[in-house]
């Protein structure tokens, strides 16, 4: 069903109702195991189900392998764990053609032998502690579900996905991710501290002997149906012109550049958005009206996840590391900067 065809039928009711209640099934099973986060859970569940890969940030014994590893047994799919060290190596990640020998004939040829990214829900632990040469290694994979190696390309199976945790950058032994990766990463989540409610229910799960265990709710099948029915989700021209506004205004001298020639962006930021970037607005923008039970994204849906969206894809200069501008500011000022009143921008405009 395209989006031209989603009206309020009975059946697209059903179906998002479904939808709905598989969503908080999800939630429900990862919070047997994880406290608090809700909000990152959802923005985790958000990402699943737009077909995107999710960066999450923050320091160690935050939960975020947990979290990983507890979605990943609640759905029916294969999952492998890559814990990124220093001395880790693109073939470890992707695989490698070896040498292999016919016992019969005595004859020799290469053979590839799949890496641990062939997997359909890969964990990427600490993925900044490698270096930037193995960061590279996942990045066909996020972006095309494909792995090249030896002039072959292998096909990844749907549906896909990374979920990366990353510590915070000023942490001893930490590489920053290449700009081209982070793009690929459709939301990053930081990951902020428990309060204390939520420390003593964390105490109670995990020092007592009850160990909670996880129902599998969806498999593959199910999953890409979900990202079909999300898709098929009307987004209005006029909100879509909001979502491109936004990204345009992450520009420095661009025309919508937030705040104009004297604002933060043309003063702070050396590289805005992709659009990926406007990509990642609409999609993640359709799963949370769908979960807030509407049929079409509204502007309020794009202002709610744009932080997730947008955070990881502007790139401050010195000035702004001087100022200690970050990017959760800069974002937070281009969404109070940015009019949600369309302006009849034409197709093409930059």
């Amino acid at each position: 069903m395209t989006g031209a065809d989603m009206v309020e039928t009975a059946e697209v009711r059903a179906r998002c109702a479904a939808f709905r209640e598989t969503f908080e099934k999800l939630k429900g099973e990862i919070g047997k195991v994880m406290v608090g986060q809700d909000e990152v859970v959802d923005a985790v569940l958000t990402t699943l189900f737009a077909g995107g890969n999710v960066l999450l940030e923050g320091v160690p014994g935050l939960g975020k392998t947990l979290l990983v590893r507890t979605l990943a047994e609640a759905l029916h799919l294969p999952f492998s764990r890559i814990q990124f060290t220093p001395d880790l190596m693109p073939a470890d990640v992707v695989g490698t053609n070896i040498v292999s020998e016919d016992p019969e004939t005595g004859r020799r040829s290469f053979e590839f032998q799949q890496g641990p990214i062939f997997a359909q829900v890969v964990l990427a632990d600490e993925i900044n502690r490698a270096t930037p040469k193995t960061q590279s290694a996942l990045l066909e994979a996020m972006q095309e579900r494909s792995v090249t190696v030896g002039g072959e390309t292998y096909r990844l199976t749907e549906p896909f996905l990374v979920l990366a945790t990353q510590n915070p950058i000023e942490q001893e032994g930490t590489y920053p991710l290449p700009e081209a990766q982070m793009d690929r990463f459709l939301m990053k989540v930081n990951v902020g501290y428990s309060q204390l409610d939520d420390l003593m229910v964390i105490l109670d799960r995990t020092t007592g002997a009850a160990t909670p265990t996880v129902e599998r709710i969806l498999d593959g099948k199910s999953i890409l149906e979900a990202r079909d029915l999300i898709r098929g989700v009307v987004i209005a021209p006029h909100v879509k012109e909001y979502a491109a506004r936004l990204v345009l205004a992450t520009h420095p001298g661009g025309r919508f550049a937030a705040g104009g020639d004297s604002g933060p962006v043309n003063r702070y930021v050396r590289c805005g958005a992709s659009p990926r970037g406007a990509q990642a607005l609409v999609l993640a923008a359709k799963v949370k009206a769908v979960t807030d039970g509407r049929y079409h994204v509204g502007n309020q849906d794009i202002k709610e996840i744009a932080m997730a969206c947008l955070r990881h894809r502007i790139l401050l200069n010195f000035e702004a590391e001087a100022d200690r501008v970050n990017p959760d500011d800069l974002v937070a000022q281009i969404l109070e900067m940015t009019p949600t009143q369309p302006v009849g921008v034409a197709a093409g405009v930059s």
